[in-house]
C-alpha cells in the first residue's frame, strides 16, 4: 500500500457539457455552466434551486411517520407541566440536537432538562441507568435526539419502569427490530414517505421543533409561522448549521437550505458561547463558512465528549452568562490541542500495529487496552484516508471493547457490522462510519468475519482514492470574479456537495517550500506559459518539496485567502503529478 506515491489517486474529469444543456443553461457563465452539468442540474429551474438553495419538494414535519403522535405527546407534557427530558449524544449533533429541543421547549414554557451521557461510564444511547435517574427525578417524557433507534430492549424498559419515551434518530434502522415507543421518528425507517432521508440528528430535532409551533394555534391565518415562532426558529438555525456540518450529513437537499440559512444566523448570532468559541478560535463570525465549523468549531465542541463529558459544549451553547461562555470556551479549546495530541499518538502506534500484522489487508484493525475510547475514531478516519481502506480502531476494557469504524465508498461499514450481530453487544452507523461495543472473547472472531466479509466485497475493487474534477481550465481563467459571480454561490460546500475542482496541465513550478508544524505542508508560487501566476497551498503535501518537478500538472480548488486583514485568492492544491 502507498497512498502517498504520486501517481496512486485517481483523477476524473467528467464529460463536457451537451449543446443542448448548454444552450438551456445560457443564463449562466460557462464555467458555471459545467459544474452545474456535472452536478446533474440541467435545466434553468433546476438549477437555480439549487443555486438558491431551495428544495424542491413538500418539507412539511408531519410527512414523517410518529410526528404527529409525538407533537401532541409533547403539547399534553407542556399543558400539565410535566418534567420532560431531551436524551442526546455526546458529539456535536447530538449536543445541538439537545440544546435546540431544550430551547424551543422552553420558549413553550415546558419544564424540560438534557440529558447526555458520559461517553466513558456509558456509553452511545440510551441505557437502563440512565433511565432510572431520570425516573428517579421525576420525568415524565424522555425524547431521544441522535440516538435510540438501535435500542429496542431500552425502549421496553423505558415502558416498564413508566417512563414514556419518544424516539428521534438518523442513523440507520434495523429494520426487523424497531423500538417499541411512543413514537420513532426516523425518515430512514421503512414506509417514511418523508422525502429527504439524509437530515442528521439536529435537522429532525428542527423539523420536531417546526411541528410543534405549527401544532394547535401556532400559525396565522394563512398557514405561515406567526412572527414570534418564525422568529424563534430561525434563531435556531445556527445550532442545526453546526450539527449538519460536524455531523458529514450530505450538503444536498434540506440540509442544503438548512445549513445556508443557518450559516447566515450564525454571522449574526445573539448565542454567547458562539462569539466566545470563535474568540478562542481566532475566527470572525461575519464570515463564516461550512468549512470554519468542519475544522475549527465543530473540532473544539467535539473534544468535550471525547476527553470527558459533552456537558460543556451543551452548556457553551446555552449559556447567556458572557463570563461562563469565556471559561467553556477556552477549556474546549485546551481540550481540544490535547486532543490532536492524544490522535497523533494513537494514530501513529495504529498504524505501527496495522502494518506489522497484515500490510495488505482489504480491512485495517487495531485495538488496544490504552487507546482513548473518546478518540479511536479520528485515528480509523487518518487510517482510511492514509491507506483507502476500511478501518477499525478500538478501546479494549476489561470485558468489552469498544470500536470505531470508518470506511471509504466501496463498503457499507454499517452493513458490514449487521453481518456480525449475533457477535456485538450493540452497534450502530452509517455507511462510511460506525461504532460497536463487542465482548472480548467475542473480538477474535468477529475480526475474522470482518476481514473476511471486507475482503470478499474489495478484492476485485481499483482501491485508489478518486478525485472528481469539474473541468480542465487553463491559470489565466482562475480569477476573483470567477469566485464572486460563480463558485460561491455553490456554498455551502462539504460531505456531498464538494468544492469546484479544476485541472490544470503543465504548469511551471516558480518557487517552492514547506509551511507548518512538522514540513507537512507546501507553499508554492506557479506560472503558466502566458506568465499568469498564482500562490498555492496543498495541505499534508509537503514530502512533495523534496523532488519536485520543474512542471507539473494540478488538480485543485479557488479559493479566498484572508490573511491580517487582506484579502487574495489562491490555489488549494489537492494533489500534484509531474506534468
Amino acid at each position: 500500500m502507498t497512498p502517498d506515491s504520486p501517481n496512486h489517486k485517481r483523477w476524473i474529469i467528467p464529460p463536457q457539457i451537451t449543446p443542448e444543456a448548454d444552450s438551456v443553461l445560457s443564463a449562466f457563465p460557462p464555467v458555471l455552466r459545467q459544474i452545474l452539468f456535472n452536478r446533474g442540474y440541467a435545466s434553468d429551474a433546476d438549477a437555480r434551486a439549487y443555486l438558491n438553495a431551495k428544495p424542491d419538494f413538500n418539507t412539511d414535519p408531519f410527512q414523517m411517520t410518529g410526528m404527529r403522535e409525538a407533537a401532541t405527546r409533547i403539547q399534553f407534557a407542556i399543558q400539565n407541566h410535566e418534567p420532560i427530558a431531551i436524551y442526546g449524544d455526546y458529539d456535536v449533533d447530538g449536543v445541538t440536537a439537545t440544546a435546540l429541543l431544550v430551547e424551543s421547549l422552553k420558549t413553550l414554557n415546558a419544564d424540560v432538562r438534557g440529558y447526555i451521557p458520559n461517553r466513558f461510564e456509558e456509553g452511545y444511547g440510551l441505557n437502563n441507568n440512565a433511565l432510572d435517574e431520570l425516573k428517579a427525578d421525576g420525568v415524565k417524557l424522555v425524547i431521544t435526539v441522535d440516538c435510540g433507534i438501535r435500542s429496542p430492549s431500552e425502549a421496553l424498559y423505558a415502558r416498564s419502569i413508566g417512563l414514556d419515551l419518544i424516539i428521534s434518530d438518523h442513523h440507520h434502522p434495523d429494520g426487523e427490530n424497531l423500538p417499541q415507543a411512543l413514537a420513532v421518528i426516523n425518515p430512514k425507517q421503512h414506509g417514511d414517505i418523508y422525502p429527504d432521508k439524509d437530515l442528521a440528528g439536529v435537522g429532525i430535532a428542527y423539523k420536531i421543533a417546526e411541528a410543534l409551533f405549527d401544532n394547535g394555534r401556532q400559525t396565522t391565518d394563512d398557514g405561515q409561522p406567526s412572527t414570534v415562532h418564525g422568529r424563534i426558529l430561525n434563531n435556531l438555525l445556527d445550532l442545526v448549521a453546526l450539527g449538519t456540518v460536524a455531523d458529514l450529513a450530505p450538503l444536498v437537499g434540506e440540509n442544503r437550505t438548512l445549513v445556508r440559512k443557518g450559516l447566515r444566523q450564525m454571522q449574526q448570532t445573539t448565542r454567547q458561547g458562539l462569539f466566545s468559541l470563535a474568540a478562542v478560535s481566532e475566527l470572525v463570525l461575519a464570515k463564516v463558512n461550512a468549512g470554519h465549523i468542519g475544522f475549527t468549531l465543530g473540532p473544539r465542541l467535539n473534544a468535550a465528549g471525547r476527553l470527558k463529558e459533552a456537558l460543556a459544549a451543551f452548556e457553551l451553547l446555552t449559556t447567556s452568562d458572557v463570563f461562563r461562555a469565556g471559561e467553556l470556551a477556552q477549556m474546549l479549546d485546551m481540550q481540544n490541542r490535547e486532543r490532536q495530541h492524544i490522535t497523533r499518538d494513537m494514530q501513529k502506534q495504529a498504524e505501527e500495529m496495522v502494518m506489522n500484522e497484515d500490510p495488505h489487508a482489504y480491512l485495517l484493525f487495531a485495538a488496544h487496552e490504552d487507546f482513548n475510547a473518546g478518540v479511536v475514531g479520528l485515528a480509523a478516519s487518518r487510517l482510511t484516508e492514509k491507506y483507502y481502506r476500511p478501518a477499525i480502531v478500538a478501546s479494549k476494557g476489561a470485558q468489552e471493547t469498544r470500536g470505531s469504524c470508518r470506511s471509504i465508498p466501496e463498503f457499507h461499514i454499517t452493513d458490514a457490522l449487521d453481518q456480525c450481530a449475533e457477535l456485538l453487544v450493540r452497534h450502530g452507523g452509517h455507511a462510511a462510519a460506525a461504532g460497536f461495543t463487542v465482548r472480548n472473547e467475542n473480538l477474535p472472531e468477529l475480526v475474522t468475519r470482518l476481514k473476511a466479509i471486507a475482503e470478499e466485497k474489495l478484492s476485485h475493487e481499483d482501491l485508489r482514492p478518486t478525485f472528481t474534477a469539474d473541468a480542465e481550465v487553463s491559470l489565466e481563467e482562475m480569477r476573483p470574479d470567477l469566485y464572486d459571480k460563480c463558485l460561491r454561490y455553490l456554498e455551502p460546500t462539504g460531505y456531498g456537495n464538494r468544492n469546484a475542482v479544476f485541472v490544470a496541465r503543465n504548469v511551471k513550478v516558480k518557487s517552492s517550500r514547506t509551511v507548518g508544524a512538522d514540513a507537512k505542508h507546501l507553499k508554492l508560487s506557479l506560472e503558466d506559459d502566458r506568465k499568469f501566476s498564482h500562490d498555492a497551498i496543498g495541505f499534508r503535501l509537503g514530502e512533495w518539496h523534496k523532488n519536485m518537478p520543474p512542471r507539473v500538472d494540478i488538480l485543485f480548488t479557488y479559493e479566498v485567502n484572508e490573511y491580517n486583514g487582506r484579502i487574495g485568492y489562491q490555489l488549494n492544491l489537492k494533489d500534484l503529478r509531474a506534468a
